[in-house]
């Protein structure tokens, strides 16, 4: 038992959905995403919020909600891109699920199952973005959030090489990538390309200016495609480098890279078959990183063969 806690019970009387009061565990309510806090009665609020977006009407009605029932009047955004309504009296639950309701957001869930994913801001509005992650995260909310799992299993997209999105500390991580082509005919010899590479990726021919391309150096970020004056360099392909078997916490691992210049298309198999495989060979409580170690790494690839083929293997290092 923890002394600094001030409420030593373990069990709420609660009332969620409006209709019935029961006693609830306080881990049951976590799972809900119900947060017990140190404090007597009052809990943490987490809200459901993919990819970290919310709109400015909800975000300014969630501000009321959180001015209403959070006894100190305060909300948390979570490093995992969730708004927490914190300080609240579990007695007010069905309150705010149901003002949350009318405003269609829900609160998020916690426990052995997919979480909501997060990402980035992607090639939406990013000059850096080479996919859509934004809209990959809506994708996973709906059709993915919620699948019940060994344990957590949390999904991550970055838009580039920048991984904002830490996609080697998820259980499953998307990162974005471009695969630049060089035309010759249409290269000026300008050198722009090769003073733009932060990789040593692409050197200037001494005598003709032009490049002279490196691929074990590229980490196909694309920087010398947005900087070529003429168009010479153009992505050839664009998909995502996937990791798999990452985690932070007092045990960090770092994930597994696995395929690369998966298309967009492929994204949603490869987050079913990598479930599939997780439920068939993990067991309770233990993270897929560590199912894949004890397990065996090839077993994983055998699983995803077929799902991979419409991309390239990876270098480890990338």
């Amino acid at each position: 038992m923890d002394r600094f806690i001030e409420d030593k019970s373990h069990k709420v009387d609660v009332n969620i959905d409006g209709t019935t009061e029961k006693k609830i565990d306080f881990n049951d309510l976590k799972t809900g995403g119900f947060i017990k806090q140190r404090q007597k009665d009052l809990f943490t609020v987490r809200l459901r919020c993919p990819g970290g977006r919310m709109t400015t009407k909800n975000l300014i009605e969630v501000s009321k909600i959180a001015d209403e029932y959070s006894l100190e009047g305060v909300v948390h955004f979570s490093y995992r891109q969730s708004l927490e309504i914190l300080y609240v009296n579990y007695k007010e639950f069905s309150k705010i699920v149901e003002k949350l309701a009318e405003i269609g957001m829900k609160v998020a869930s916690c426990g052995p199952r997919v979480r909501v994913p997060t990402a980035c801001g992607g090639c939406e509005y990013n000059p850096n973005g080479l996919t859509d992650t934004q809209g990959l995260a809506r994708m996973v909310d709906e059709k993915f959030f919620g699948t019940p799992t060994h344990h957590k299993f949390k999904i991550s997209f970055s838009g580039c090489p920048l991984d904002c999105s830490r996609t080697r500390e998820m259980d499953l991580g998307f990162q974005g990538v471009v695969d630049p082509v060089w035309d010759e005919p249409s290269c000026t010899g300008c050198t722009i390309c090769s003073e733009v590479c932060k990789e040593d990726a692409i050197e200037a021919d001494p005598d003709t200016g032009k490049p002279i391309f490196k691929e074990e150096n590229c980490i196909y970020c694309g920087d010398c495609i947005r900087a070529c004056p003429t168009g010479s360099w153009t992505a050839k392909r664009t998909g995502h480098i996937i990791r798999i078997g990452g985690k932070h916490g007092r045990h960090p691992l770092e994930a597994f890279a696995q395929a690369n210049f998966i298309p967009d298309e492929k994204v949603p198999e490869v987050i079913e078959k990598t479930i599939e495989w997780y439920l068939a060979n993990g067991i309770r409580g233990e993270r897929i990183g560590f199912t894949i170690r004890r397990v065996g790494y090839d077993s994983y690839q055998e699983h995803m063969k077929e799902t991979f083929e419409s991309g390239s293997p990876v270098r480890e290092e990338i």
